[in-house]
C-alpha cells in the first residue's frame, strides 16, 4: 500500500515508545512500518514477545511518525482496546492518521475474523473523529501482513457493519471535546510554565502551581 495516496484485557497503562530521531520518518507505505515495529517487538524480552501487544502509530498530514503507543499487552492470542484507548494519544498529539498494530506471538501473521472486526469498528470511529485509519498490521518476528495491502482496508470502507450512531456517537463526541479541552489545558500550563522558568522560578514551584509533572517541566 503506498499510504501517500490515499476477551481478555490485561490492564496496562499506555505507554509511549522511545523511538530514535532516524524512526520518526515519512511513511510510504506498509514495509516503512513493519521496519519500525519489528524492531520495537524484538527490544522485548523473550517472555513479553509471548504476549499479544497493540500498538497505534500516530502520523500527521505530512505522513510522519509523532508517535508509537502500547495501549494494550494481553495474552498469548488475544488483546483488546476500547476507542477511547485507541484514539486519545492522536486526538492529544494532533496526528491526523493512524495505523493499528499488533503480533501473534505464535508466528502466524494470518489475519483473523476478529482482527477484521476489530479493524471496522475502529475505521468508523476515525471516520467520525476525523482521524483517519490508515492500515492494520499484524507482525511477528520475521514477517508481516498489511490489511491495506490485502484490500480489507477498502472492503471495510464499504462496510456497513459498524456505523456510529445512538448513544456510541454521542459517547465518542464527548470523548474527543474532553481530550481536546485537556489538550488546550495543558498546552496553557506549558505557556506559562515557560514564561515562569524565564522569570526564574525553580522546577518544583513551577510544578506547584502549573500541575505539571518534573519531567515536563524539564522539557520545556
Amino acid at each position: 500500500m503506498d499510504y501517500l495516496s490515499q476477551t481478555q484485557k490485561l490492564e496496562t497503562p499506555t505507554m509511549n515508545v522511545r523511538l530514535t530521531k532516524d524512526q520518526k520518518i515519512k511513511v510510504l507505505n506498509s514495509a516503512d512500518i513493519y521496519a519500525i515495529m519489528q524492531q520495537v517487538l524484538l527490544r522485548e524480552n523473550k517472555i513479553r514477545r509471548n504476549q499479544e501487544h497493540f500498538w497505534v502509530v500516530g502520523l500527521n498530514h505530512n505522513n510522519k511518525i509523532l508517535f508509537v503507543e502500547l495501549i494494550g499487552l494481553g495474552a498469548s492470542n488475544r488483546v483488546n482496546a476500547d476507542p477511547p484507548d485507541v484514539f486519545r494519544m492522536a486526538i492529544y498529539k494532533l496526528a491526523s492518521k493512524l495505523i493499528l498494530v499488533h503480533n501473534h506471538p505464535s508466528g502466524t501473521h494470518e489475519v483473523t475474523d476478529a482482527d477484521i472486526t476489530f479493524t471496522d469498528h475502529m475505521l468508523k470511529v476515525g471516520k467520525l473523529i476525523k482521524v483517519e485509519v490508515l492500515d492494520h498490521l499484524v507482525i511477528t518476528e520475521t514477517h508481516y501482513t498489511s490489511f491495506a495491502d490485502q484490500g480489507v482496508m477498502d472492503e471495510l470502507q464499504k462496510s456497513g457493519l459498524f456505523e456510529i450512531m445512538g448513544p456510541e456517537k454521542q459517547e465518542l463526541e464527548q470523548f474527543k471535546m474532553e481530550t481536546e479541552k485537556k489538550r488546550a489545558k495543558k498546552e496553557k500550563a506549558i505557556s506559562i510554565a515557560k514564561k515562569m522558568k524565564a522569570k526564574g522560578y525553580d522546577n518544583v514551584t513551577i510544578k506547584e502551581l502549573t500541575g505539571l509533572s518534573l519531567k515536563v517541566i524539564g522539557g520545556v
